[in-house]
C-alpha cells in the first residue's frame, strides 16, 4: 500500500504556507524519514547525501546520487530528480543542487538533526544564504492525514495478527523442550507478518522495515529494550511480545505480556496494575490534554499501587514514519494533544530478577477521544497460555 499521488501536492502546499509564515525561502531536509515524508522516496541512508528541497515558490527537488537514480524513478518520487555523480566528487552534491535551483534564495531552513558539516556545505554551495534551523516539517508530521491513518490502521491489523500467531505457536508446544527460544519466536512472528503483508498487498514499501520487534521471557523481560536471546521460554514465567509493523512507511506497535501457565498471585497483581494504568492512560489521550499530564495520570496508577520503584519509562511516544518520534507522552513534554496524532500507550513494570509487564497499543487521538488502532485483547484471561 502507498499513499495516493494526491497526498504529496497537498503536503507541499502546506509546507509552502508554513515557509511563508516562517519567513523562509526554502527547506533542505536530509533526514531519511523527512525525505520519505516529503517525496515518498525511501532509501538506505549512508555517506552519500539524499535531500529534499522544498521552495516557497517553484518545484520540489530530490537530490540523489547517480547510483540511486533508477531506484528513485521506480519509487515514483514526488519531486524532480537532481542527480550528482559521486561523493565526495569534484563538485559537492549541494553545489549540484544549487545549479538546479531556480530563483534567488536568502534564508533556507534545515532540520535540527542536520549535521554541522552538511549545514556548512549548504552555506558554501549557496553563497550569501542564511541557514536556519527549523522544525517546520517535524511539526507537520505530528498530525496524520486521513490517508496516513488508513496505513496505520492496516499496520495495526497485521501487528495484532503477529501477536496472535506468536501466542498460537507457544500454546502449541506439548512440553518444555518444545517451547521456542526468544530468537525462534521473534523470527517466527517476523516472518509471519512479512508473509502476510506480501500475500495481501501488491505494492509493499519498506521505510525502513516491515515487521519485527523484541521477544523475551522471564527475568530477561525486566530489561525493557533487551534483544532476544537463545534462552527458551519456561512455564510458570511471563514472556513479552513487543511487536511492530509498518504499512506504506507508517508504523504501529502492539505489545502484550503473556503468562505461561496458571498465574501466581504476584504475577496477577503486577499484570492487573499495568492493565489499569494502560486503560487509564489511554483514556487520557484526548484533544487539549498536555502530554505531561496524560503521562502523570497513567503512571500515578502504578505509584498509588506502591510499585513506583519498578517504573523504568514514560507512558508512551509518537508514532509515524518512525517507531519513536515526537510528541513524547512523558514528563517535560508540554505538547497539547490534537486530533490526528498517533501515539503509543505502553506503561510497564520491570521487576529485576523476576520479569517485566507491559501492554502497548497504538492510539489515534480524535475529536471524540482516543481510538485504539491495535486491539489485541488485554484482559488477564486473554493473555494466560496453558493454564
Amino acid at each position: 500500500m502507498r499513499l495516493p499521488p494526491t497526498f504529496y501536492p497537498a503536503l507541499h502546499d502546506r509546507v509552502r504556507i508554513a515557509l511563508d509564515r516562517a519567513g523562509l525561502d526554502a527547506l533542505l531536509l536530509d533526514d531519511p524519514l523527512d525525505v520519505a515524508y516529503l517525496t515518498g522516496f525511501a532509501h538506505f541512508p549512508n555517506e552519500r547525501p539524499v535531500a529534499a528541497w522544498v521552495p516557497r515558490d517553484g518545484e520540489v527537488l530530490l537530490l540523489v546520487p547517480d547510483l540511486e537514480r533508477e531506484y528513485a524513478l521506480d519509487q515514483r518520487a514526488a519531486a524532480r530528480l537532481v542527480v550528482y555523480p559521486e561523493f565526495p566528487g569534484e563538485r559537492g552534491p549541494f553545489t549540484v543542487l544549487a545549479d538546479a535551483v531556480a530563483g534567488a534564495v536568502r534564508r533556507v531552513g534545515h532540520a535540527p538533526s542536520t549535521s554541522t558539516g552538511r549545514v556548512a556545505a549548504l552555506a558554501a554551495a549557496f553563497p550569501g544564504v542564511e541557514p536556519v534551523t527549523s522544525d517546520l516539517v517535524g511539526r507537520l508530521r505530528l498530525r496524520k492525514t486521513p490517508e496516513e491513518i488508513t496505513l496505520h490502521t492496516e499496520a495495526a491489523r497485521i501487528a495484532d495478527a503477529m501477536l496472535a500467531e506468536g501466542a498460537r505457536l507457544v500454546a502449541a508446544a506439548t512440553g518444555p523442550d518444545d517451547l521456542p527460544t526468544e530468537t525462534e519466536l521473534a523470527g517466527h512472528v517476523t516472518r509471519f507478518g512479512t508473509a502476510m503483508m506480501y500475500a495481501e498487498h501488491d505494492d509493499v514499501v519498506v521505510v525502513p522495515m516491515l515487521t519485527g520487534g523484541l521477544v523475551y521471557g522471564g527475568a530477561n523481560s525486566a530489561q525493557p529494550h533487551r534483544l532476544p536471546t537463545g534462552d527458551r521460554l519456561r512455564r510458570g514465567e511471563p514472556f513479552m511480545l513487543s511487536l511492530g509493523c509498518a504499512v506504506g512507511g507508517r508504523f504501529v506497535e502492539s505489545e502484550r505480556t503473556f503468562l505461561l501457565g496458571e498465574p501466581t498471585a504476584e504475577q496477577r497483581r503486577y499484570y492487573q496494575v499495568v492493565r489499569e494504568a494502560q486503560e487509564t492512560g489511554t483514556e487520557a489521550l484526548r484533544p487539549g490534554v498536555r502530554c505531561v499530564d496524560a503521562n502523570r495520570t497513567c503512571l500515578d496508577v502504578i505509584r498509588r499501587a506502591g510499585l513506583a520503584r519498578f517504573l523504568r519509562h514514560r507512558q508512551g511516544h509518537g508514532i509515524g514514519l518512525g517507531f519513536h518520534e515526537p510528541p513524547w507522552v512523558a514528563d517535560g513534554d508540554e505538547t497539547v494533544l490534537e486530533p490526528g496524532m498517533v501515539l503509543s500507550s505502553e506503561p510497564g513494570l520491570y521487576v529485576p530478577g523476576h520479569a517485566g509487564y507491559r501492554i502497548s497499543d497504538t492510539v489515534l487521538v480524535t475529536a471524540a477521544g482516543p481510538r485504539r488502532l491495535t486491539g489485541y485483547p488485554r484482559d488477564l484471561d486473554d493473555i494466560v497460555i496453558g493454564a
